[in-house]
């Protein structure tokens, strides 16, 4: 397996046990966030967050992958995220495009369908502060 796909395996699988602190660890220190639904890019301290508001208001985060492929300086990930909110259960489609230097990630792209986000909303109790894009 190539170091970008471990690189993938270990981010996905640390976001699913709310492992936060590695995730910061596989993040560059100036790596840009940004997601399609609203243009806006993230630094990884305002990322952070949204996780772990979703560690907080999510449970059994399990990652489906449906295609997880290496790119030239990065990886590309298809998946549907599944988990359970307060109000229900859902499955979030999205894809995801990432640039990989030096064995950590410098840029993620992740593209939702802002009706998804909408509706993990309306599912959850808590109102997240920070922007909810990286869910």
């Amino acid at each position: 397996m190539s170091d970008v796909l471990v690189l993938a395996e270990r981010f996905f699988r640390a976001i699913e046990r709310g492992d936060v602190e590695e995730i910061r660890t596989l993040y560059a220190p100036n790596a840009c966030i940004w997601h399609n639904h609203d243009s806006k890019e993230q630094t990884v301290e305002e990322n952070l967050k949204v996780l772990g508001w979703m560690t907080r208001n999510v449970r059994n985060r399990r990652y489906e992958v449906r295609r997880r492929l290496p790119l030239p300086g990065g990886f590309l990930q298809q998946h549907v995220l599944h988990g359970e909110a307060a109000g229900g259960r859902f499955a979030m489609p999205a894809c995801i495009v990432v640039e990989v230097r030096d064995g950590r990630i410098t840029r993620l792209e992740e593209y939702l369908d802002s009706a998804q986000i909408s509706r993990l909303m309306a599912l959850t109790r808590e109102r997240p502060a920070p922007d909810p894009g990286a869910l």
